[in-house]
């Protein structure tokens, strides 16, 4: 089955087909380029893992460079086509991606595809990749000044919810433990045709992109998924807290409110209400809180982006002398008058003109564009990539002031006291 959306003016022009095995591929052409990417995206993420089993999709992330059933190592095919590739996971998906000039794509799909059909599992490629991610667990979550945050957080805000572990993994012992057949019942379970997303685009035509897939994905059959069934996250009802001592140069605050998922129309201005608060030296937190109060050395604002119902994130160093009591009452002096007051036309306008301006550069790289198209097809459908603009541009003032009143309020809140250890001397 194929679909072609011809969109004209600036929009990006999206084709879409399926393969039989439930291989979902988006395309779009760049002929300003003389390289293609490639993008498989797995649904697939920590939220699919057993909480005694946590880590599993950002090891897999690493495994799937191991070599697979066919081809014993992926990076060397990749170099001498001329490319280059990478992989990321979060929370919700596992995304693999590979950059190659059009004449040498076919090395991208042969790679891909040997090693959706099948890994080569064996003990010494576990042990070194299960080495990787120790070490890598052990530098940014357990030696890393703040590097427990994540952790600590979650934990408060998602007493149910499967995003109460990060990326890396709920407990380091998981992946210690992990066994070879763990490993390949992960595998079989979600690395699937029909758990997939090819994305491709730059100098390659629809044509050509649904003949390689054939080729090289067409044979892979398709795997009985499970379905996703993820318990969710109950409203919560009261402040939660907790004050930690780290050995830590300075004392940090971390607040977190809990907000909509991908797909609500509020998502857009949770976005645009973060950048309000701290995006740019004329953003509330920077103006009101570091420059004029000196409160904080640096504070910022953001959202976690989830698919699943998310994060509005606040956290800040305070400036020397700065009690956190004191640095948080100063935030939430902050966030009253958000809901107290209508943010201004023009304040509001100057973050949407940074939204479409992020936007349109950041289609303007195939490989952005190859990545996104997988996004919005696994939440929606690869042609809203064209609406994000549409969407940032019609939250209003009202909107701003609504979200702020619903979201900011002690009940929703978990608080994060981060203390350094006073020095013994």
């Amino acid at each position: 089955m194929s679909l072609c959306f011809y969109i004209q003016d600036d929009m990006i022009i999206v084709n879409k087909h399926t393969l039989a095995n439930g291989l979902r591929i988006v395309h779009s052409e760049d002929k300003s380029t003389q390289m293609v990417a490639l993008n498989v995206l797995y649904n697939v993420g920590a939220r699919d893992e057993e909480e005694d089993h946590t880590g599993f999709a950002h090891l897999f992330e690493h495994l799937m460079f191991g070599g697979s059933i066919h081809i014993p190592d992926y990076d060397i095919p990749v170099q001498y086509a001329g490319g280059e590739n990478n992989a990321w996971t979060n929370n919700d998906i596992t995304n693999y991606y590979l950059t190659l000039p059009r004449q040498n794509i076919e090395t991208g799909f042969w790679l891909e595809s040997d090693r959706m059909l099948s890994l080569d599992f064996n003990e010494k490629s576990l042990d070194v990749q299960r080495h990787v991610v120790i070490e890598e667990f052990k530098q940014r979550h357990l030696n890393q000044p703040y590097g427990d945050t994540g952790h600590l957080v979650r934990g408060m805000a998602y007493q149910t919810h499967p995003y109460q572990w990060p990326t890396i993994g709920k407990d380091i012992s998981h992946i210690e433990q992990a066994t070879l057949e763990d490993v390949k019942n992960f595998f079989f379970r979600f690395y699937a045709p029909n758990n997939a997303i090819l994305s491709v685009t730059g100098n390659i035509s629809f044509e050509d992109v649904k003949t390689l897939a054939e080729k090289w994905f067409g044979g892979i059959p398709r795997r009985d998924v499970p379905q996703r069934q993820l318990p969710q996250e109950p409203r919560q009802t009261k402040e939660r807290r907790l004050d930690v001592t780290r050995n830590v140069p300075v004392d940090a605050l971390y607040m977190v409110f809990h907000m909509c998922d991908r797909l609500h129309p509020n998502y857009y201005t949770y976005d645009m209400l973060s950048d309000l608060l701290s995006n740019g030296q004329s953003s509330r937190f920077v103006q009101h809180l570091v420059k004029k109060r000196q409160v904080f050395s640096h504070i910022d604002a953001y959202i976690s982006g989830s698919i699943d119902a998310g994060l509005f994130h606040i956290t800040g160093k305070p400036a020397l002398g700065i009690s956190l009591e004191e640095a948080e009452a100063a935030i939430w002096e902050e966030l009253e008058a958000m809901k107290a007051e209508t943010v201004s036309d023009e304040e509001l306008e100057k973050v949407k003109n940074r939204y479409e301006s992020e936007q349109i550069f950041s289609n303007i790289n195939y490989l952005n564009v190859a990545t996104n198209l997988a996004f919005f097809e696994l939440i929606s459908q690869a042609e809203d990539i064209n609406d994000e603009v549409r969407k940032y541009r019609s939250v209003t003032s009202s909107d701003i002031r609504r979200v702020a009143s619903e979201t900011f309020i002690h009940e929703n809140c978990s608080v994060l006291y981060y203390r350094h250890k006073e020095s013994d001397n």
